[in-house]
């Protein structure tokens, strides 16, 4: 009983290529969908990266899969904005929008000219931003005056079911943490050892909500063509943190990935031309606790992925529907 849905990576795609890309994935049997929220790519070879809420509207209204969007508030975007992006969303499409917050990336949020903060301090940020977002989709006016500043906001226009917010977290101490605030958790693929830590951490700190993993692959008619694919998409998200949060530019995280070579891909991408090694992986993942995952071609063109796994990989796992987001079992 595992939704599998399809990521949508806006760094990777023009957006209305990703549109079509998505609605594909519905009718090709995935239940769910989930996207990214970037300025920037994460290398100058990916080229895209557009407004995240602005296609969530187009990708919500052209199908009839629940959504998830990754963001990170407190910086780049004032949570009140995002409070009300979530409840809008939630609004006109209800029990099927639900938002992931984490701390963020320095690539995403130096365009605001601000300092990019310590950990600790980005992780305080957004615990306020989370207690500012959950306080306006309860109806409350809030205001703050702390690692971010509001000033007696409220909603206008609220959602009948409040979306759920969403815990990022990549390492099993921060999945730890956001089990106390969050309403589930948003993980990425790991080796098996790491991710049963992670989805332990969340569980025993007393998480009860979904667990959901997101898994990078890549696919191609060859071995040796779906290597080339992931190191030529993906090299640059091979580094562990803090790498990942604080370099600023693509052009940094192509010049510190490049001695990466296309074995050490293997590590973060599930590579194969084999649909069953793909089956054998995510079903893993499934017996390690994740109750939904979202699968990320990292290629740059989608049609042949979301062919092959509609007819071979789907009908193998069998994904069931997501429960309304909002609304009591």
């Amino acid at each position: 009983m595992t939704v599998i849905g399809f990521h949508s990576s806006h760094e990777q795609l023009h957006p209305s290529d990703l549109l079509r890309a998505v609605q594909r994935a519905e009718e090709v049997g995935f239940t769910a969908a989930m996207c990214s929220d970037h300025f920037a790519p994460w290398s100058e070879r990916q080229g895209h990266s557009a407004f995240a809420w602005a296609w969530l509207g187009a990708a919500m209204q052209s199908t009839t899969l629940p959504f998830g969007v990754v963001n990170a508030p407190g910086q780049r975007y004032h949570p009140a904005i995002i409070a009300q992006a979530m409840s809008t969303l939630a609004a006109m499409y209800p029990g099927r929008f639900w938002a992931a917050l984490g701390s963020g990336e320095a690539m995403n949020e130096h365009i605001t000219g601000d300092g990019w903060p310590r950990k600790d301090i980005r992780n305080a940020r957004l615990l306020e931003s989370v207690e500012v977002i959950r306080g306006m989709l309860e109806g409350r006016e809030m205001s703050v005056d702390g690692h971010v500043v509001v000033d007696r906001a409220r909603l206008w226009t609220r959602a009948e079911h409040p979306p759920a917010i969403i815990g990022a977290a990549v390492s099993a101490e921060t999945a730890g943490w956001v089990a106390g605030w969050a309403d589930g958790l948003a993980t990425i693929a790991q080796p098996a050892e790491a991710l049963r830590r992670v989805i332990g951490s969340y569980r025993d700190a007393g998480g009860t909500g979904p667990v959901a993993v997101q898994v990078h692959l890549s696919y191609a008619k060859t071995d040796d063509e779906a290597l080339a694919i992931a190191h030529d998409q993906w090299r640059t998200n091979v580094f562990s943190p803090p790498i990942p949060w604080d370099l600023e530019t693509p052009e940094a995280f192509d010049e510190a990935s490049k001695h990466v070579t296309p074995e050490h891909m293997r590590d973060s991408v599930v590579v194969s031309s084999d649909p069953s090694v793909h089956i054998a992986q995510i079903e893993e993942y499934i017996a390690l606790g994740a109750d939904e995952i979202y699968l990320h071609h990292v290629g740059p063109t989608q049609d042949e992925f979301l062919d092959v796994f509609g007819d071979r990989v789907l009908p193998a796992l069998s994904p069931t529907a997501k429960a309304p987001i909002g609304f009591d079992a």
